[in-house]
């Protein structure tokens, strides 16, 4: 790259960051569009509405019940992943949207649940609500004449798939109606045999005529008719303050990540650097062009992205240090350094992309939420590693900053011998991992909990406390939530808002009677609480257990799917299968953590544990991928342990600077943030340092006796 040339790429790419900063920090025109303040927050950063449903039928069953809060949160993601669904007393629904503000209009899209059928002419029930999985209101395009024609998209579940091709392929010609609590709100005519599972009715005015439609018939495949009770718009969950300081400690240990990167590879450090800043603003932009609703678990996603990009760059000019080391130009150095450190990048990205993409497709809530924040974070960090990153480098040496003291020289290091001490490392990890079982059997045989669940786990107290006049939520924050913490003996108070109103409704564990009262007594002594005023009602989870399901089933999944590509791309399954081992491990370190620290497992618990699964993968394949190099360039019986330990010592620099990075953005957080935040915080330190002892200390071990002891029985 000439000098010239060189100058105008630099200008053009700081100008370029300016302009995304600009837009991420501003936004433009007079609305600030791409601003990260126009980013949808969830209930815990900005507030939303909040809906609550009773049930026709006084005397609901339970299953009825589950039923209708699953199908119903299904329902409601279609206005955020982060919106929840959850049981309120024996008949009672509650639903939280985040990023909304008028509760009518929610009222009015989401439409009056009922009952819901597809009838044919005969009268006969064909289809049920419950068979249909989406609708959604459309403009299309007649074929003929090219005007707009506005209609309702339909998608049906399996079964709903096959009757529905059934009732179609008897009815061509004829009319198949749609009845909603006894009343035809449509009759479509059907044209042909429908088998594909998909469906499409034209013939509407208006697109609000196509989108009421759409909300009877989303709405209508529950099993129970609910009317609604009460709305309210809710305020942030957690205060202004809170939030301020958290993005004042996101904002430090970026500063900080920025100036180790800068101090550690000097001239590819400042690359990396204007790298990162233009990944950050890229985030921020995407997650406001795709209205994704960010919340804590999603910031967890945001957070690993930026290790995952730290990580990137860490691995280059690793190698580009190593490069020159071993005699050659700085030029080739950094040529070679971007060649041999792509497929760690590429195989460790893929990876965790492909779980991202599984938890999308499978996951609901909070997992979808954290999959489409991961998936943002893997794209950007590959695209500002591999492609922004050199660009920047090859400029600054084609301007003449040349000299190899201005890169860094990797000093030659003795190969540690790890595998030596693998009895050790092994018997470590057997003794965390037990505590587990035995932890979860002596907290379960002494307080009746294995784990400390959360309200999001196993339900609670919802209190509604009217006060004489209204208060900030910092308020509500620092001057009742600690008070009723010390009653409750419950650590993780959750307190919710109504706006423009003196309501405050304080979700706690499960209160018993004496409990509620010596709470209601103390609000009235200490804020002047009218106790008649006071509501009290039992919640339930607001992660179902079909949720729970789908939880579970989406990472069995996407560990599958991961087992299969790194055996693909490495040709070996013993890499795939010390790879998922390595996982399980890992998953294992942090939930011991919960146990023995009585951490609340909550909503952020999933998320959490899903950050270290894409923080421990990407590790793992980092180690791997040294290996392979090292085993195509050995001899033709190569020493498997000496290989093993070189590649470990080789990626050393690596695996404790990623986890530097990632682990001072993340203690920042834990010691600015507020308790929810610390409660969010501390697991994930705890994974970071565990993903980096299993990667230096636990998955090369694992291959190597997966490998020699399959040799072993060969012979």
């Amino acid at each position: 790259m000439k000098k010239n040339k060189g100058i105008v790429v630099l200008i053009v790419s700081v100008l370029v960051l300016a302009f995304l900063l600009f837009t991420a920090g501003v936004g433009l025109g007079p609305t600030g569009t791409g601003s990260a303040r126009n980013i949808n927050l969830g209930l815990d950063l900005s507030g939303g509405v909040s809906i609550t449903y009773q049930t026709v039928n006084k005397n609901p069953s339970q299953d009825d019940m589950d039923d209708t809060v699953y199908k119903l949160q299904k329902r409601v993601e279609e206005y955020s992943t982060e919106a929840q669904a959850y049981q309120e007393g024996d008949n009672r629904i509650n639903v939280e949207i985040p990023g909304v503000t008028d509760a009518n209009s929610i009222l009015e899209d989401l439409g009056k649940p009922g009952s819901l059928v597809f009838q044919d002419e005969d009268g006969n029930v064909v289809l049920e609500g419950s068979d249909i999985a989406s609708a959604e209101g459309l403009v299309g395009q007649d074929e003929t004449t090219k005007s707009n024609e506005y209609v309702v998209t339909l998608s049906m579940t399996a079964e709903g798939t096959q009757k529905f091709a059934e009732a179609t392929a008897n009815n061509v010609g004829k009319t198949i109606s749609i009845v909603y609590d006894g009343e035809v709100i449509s009759s479509p005519q059907v044209r042909q045999a429908i088998t594909g599972g998909q469906a499409q009715i034209d013939g509407m005015d208006s697109i609000e005529e196509a989108k009421e439609l759409a909300s009877f018939i989303r709405i209508g495949g529950l099993k129970l008719e609910l009317q609604e009770l009460r709305s309210n718009v809710v305020a942030a969950q957690l205060g202004q303050e809170a939030i301020s300081t958290s993005l004042v400690a996101a904002a430090i240990g970026l500063a900080l990540v920025i100036l180790f990167m800068v101090v550690v590879y000097r001239v590819p450090g400042v690359a990396a650097s204007l790298a990162l800043l233009t990944y950050v603003a890229l985030v921020l932009i995407t997650l406001n062009a795709f209205d994704i609703t960010l919340t804590l678990p999603g910031v967890a996603g945001i957070i690993l992205g930026i290790g995952m990009a730290v990580d990137a760059n860490v691995i280059i000019y690793a190698r580009i240090q190593e490069e020159i080391a071993a005699g050659i130009s700085v030029r080739s150095a950094i040529k070679s350094g971007f060649q041999k450190a792509f497929s760690a990048i590429f195989d460790g990205n893929i990876t965790t992309l492909i779980a991202s993409f599984v938890l999308m497709w499978l996951g609901s809530g909070t997992v979808k939420g954290f999959a489409y924040t991961l998936a943002i974070g893997i794209v950007f960090s590959m695209f500002t590693a591999l492609v922004v990153s050199r660009l920047l480098l090859n400029a600054l040496f084609a301007i003449g900053i040349r000299d190899e003291k201005f890169y860094g020289k990797a000093k030659e290091r003795k190969t540690i011998d790890f595998l030596g001490k693998r009895k050790v490392f092994f018997i470590v990890s057997i003794v965390v991992i037990l505590c587990v079982p035995v932890g979860m059997f002596a907290f379960h045989a002494s307080t009746g909990k294995a784990l400390n669940y959360g309200l999001d786990f196993q339900g609670g107290t919802s209190t509604n406390v009217t006060f004489p006049e209204e208060m900030s939520m910092d308020d509500i924050d620092a001057n009742v939530v600690p008070i009723i913490e010390d009653i409750t003996g419950d650590p993780n108070v959750q307190a919710t808002k109504v706006v423009d109103s003196a309501q405050v409704i304080f979700k706690t564990q499960e209160l018993d009677l004496e409990t509620r009262n010596e709470l209601d007594e103390t609000l009235a002594e200490k804020f002047d609480v009218d106790k008649d005023l006071i509501q009290a009602e039992s919640i339930s989870s607001t992660i179902s257990g079909e949720m729970r399901r789908d939880a579970i089933v989406a990472v069995i999944v996407a560990a599958i799917f991961m087992l299969i590509y790194i055996w693909f791309r490495f040709k070996d399954i013993r890499f795939a299968g010390s790879a998922v081992l390595a996982l399980i491990h890992d998953v294992l370190f942090v939930l011991a953590f919960y146990v023995l620290a009585r951490v609340s497992v909550g909503n952020t618990f999933i998320a959490c544990m899903l950050t270290i699964l894409g923080y421990s993968i990407n590790a793992t394949i980092v180690i791997f991928d040294r290996i392979r190099e090292n085993l195509h360039g050995a001899k033709k019986h190569p020493d498997l342990k000496e290989i093993v330990n070189m590649s470990i010592t080789q990626t050393l620099t690596r695996s404790i600077y990623t986890s530097l990075t990632t682990f001072i953005m993340v203690v920042l957080l834990f010691i600015m943030g507020v308790s929810s935040i610390r409660e969010f915080a501390a697991p994930l330190m705890v994974g970071i340092l565990c993903g980096a002892y299993s990667s230096v200390c636990i998955t090369g071990a694992l291959w190597y006796v997966m490998k020699t002891r399959k040799e072993k029985v060969k012979k």
